[in-house]
């Protein structure tokens, strides 16, 4: 947006599979017509000016038919590329080797932090906190006899909580640093479906005032996984709502 304004253009576009319409004076973000490549939930946190200034013009389109535009305008190796997943920024998809290499003296700070139990009960140590996600099962080094999973992340105190896969549930939820896209604000216990992060196909949920800043949500089913730091979106249908950050 910065470039665009020093080069006096009304408008930027990216090539982000969603599409932006106005009503009622506000731009709106809704899904991408492949959901399979949806990434309406990337874009919540975009500020109505921006939204109104945005074009998006891939959203229309199923990726299939993308990739033979590319072909017919006679860009083979294009339309032929591979599928990618990873994070953009960090190619070889190793967040953890990430961290090491732009954080220095990481691994010395926070190795040797505590697992411990829901009941404190300490029962290994571990890397570091930054290097553990909730839900995680695999690489924890640590042997209990049953499986076992990451249920929580306390970065105070270098604290990674393990647990059931049951612990892992949760109904709800505290999410901050609200932008409101579709409406400048929500009704109180408004009904939405809710995306926790992703790939999550969203749940059902009410959304009520929590104070501070922070949004409740009440899901109408347990929902596993939810991660503190991670992008929680609302939908009204296909619209973008708005979205914040989970807080724990």
């Amino acid at each position: 947006m910065k470039r665009a304004d020093a080069m006096d253009c009304a408008f930027i576009a990216t090539g982000h599979y969603g599409q932006i319409r106005g009503e009622n004076g506000r731009g709106i973000i809704s899904k991408g017509v492949d959901e399979t490549k949806d990434q309406s939930y990337v874009l919540w946190g975009l500020e109505q000016d921006v939204i109104k200034r945005t074009l998006l013009p891939l959203g229309g389109y199923r990726k299939t038919e993308i990739r033979q535009m590319a072909f017919d305008f006679g860009y083979p190796e294009l339309a032929k590329k591979a599928e990618s997943y990873e994070i953009c920024f960090v190619p070889d998809n190793d967040y953890r080797g990430f961290l090491k290499r732009k954080v220095d003296g990481l691994e010395e700070r926070v190795n040797g932090g505590n697992f411990v139990l829901a009941d404190g009960t300490i029962v290994g140590k571990h890397k570091g906190y930054p290097f553990y996600t909730i839900g995680q099962r695999k690489g924890l080094d640590i042997a209990l006899g049953r499986p076992i999973f990451v249920t929580e992340i306390i970065p105070e105190t270098n604290t990674v909580v393990l647990g059931d896969e049951v612990e892992l549930n949760r109904s709800e939820m505290n999410v901050g640093g609200i932008n409101l896209v579709k409406y400048d604000h929500i009704p109180e216990g408004m009904e939405a479906v809710v995306k926790v992060r992703y790939k999550d196909k969203g749940t059902l949920a009410n959304l009520y005032d929590a104070g501070d800043g922070l949004t409740k949500v009440h899901f109408y089913e347990q929902v596993k996984g939810i991660a503190p730091g991670q992008s929680a979106v609302f939908y009204e249908g296909d619209d973008v709502l708005g979205g914040g950050i989970i807080r724990r």
